[in-house]
């Protein structure tokens, strides 16, 4: 694992945090609520329901740091709190509209302001391709590679084998190189 300053950083923050510090935790939230409300909307793809669902987070990640064992474990416990809570809002969600009768397709994705000016650098077309991924791939590229984590630390993050994770990361790659390339993915 490449341990970098701003890991080093969480991972001081973090234990800190868990010993009561009250202004670590505030530092550790400020620098932590953007990257979960990134990944709650990746996997919701609803940008109100990530609100709700990175607030239910920290909520239990403000319950849970004390049972913390190992702060360098802090981002891919935190992101697992949010993939679990996620995980809920969806399925109330889905019951929602089974008893509603109104089952309808998940919106497609759109973080306001960050998509328009990134779609005039370089790497729009990527992240277009990114985009049109299915959920799990999604999530799964982005973990990896938008947050630099191991292929270890994205399987504990959403809860699936180290298999799973090469797997999608594998699917992924195929799909965005035929998308740039302009063909069809044989997947």
């Amino acid at each position: 694992m490449r341990r970098n300053k701003e890991r080093v950083l969480d991972e001081y923050l973090a234990a800190s945090a868990r010993s009561g510090d009250r202004a670590a935790f505030s530092r550790l939230a400020e620098r932590w609520h953007g990257k979960l409300y990134a990944h709650a909307c990746r996997l919701t793809g609803d940008q109100e329901l990530a609100r709700d669902v990175v607030q239910e987070g920290w909520g239990d990640i403000v319950r849970g740091l004390s049972r913390l064992n190992d702060a360098t474990t802090f981002p891919a416990w935190a992101y697992r709190i949010v993939t679990r809570r996620a995980a809920d809002a969806i399925r109330s969600a889905q019951r929602s509209r089974r008893l509603n009768a109104a089952y309808a397709v998940e919106p497609k994705l759109e973080i306001e302001g960050s998509e328009k000016v990134e779609a005039h650098t370089d790497g729009a077309p990527i992240r277009k391709a990114m985009a049109a991924l299915p959920a799990d791939q999604r999530v799964t590229i982005a973990l990896f590679y938008r947050e630099d984590f191991s292929v270890a630390e994205t399987a504990a993050a959403l809860g699936v084998p180290v298999g799973t994770v090469k797997t999608r990361l594998m699917h992924a790659r195929r799909k965005i190189r035929a998308s740039l390339e302009g063909g069809v993915s044989d997947e």
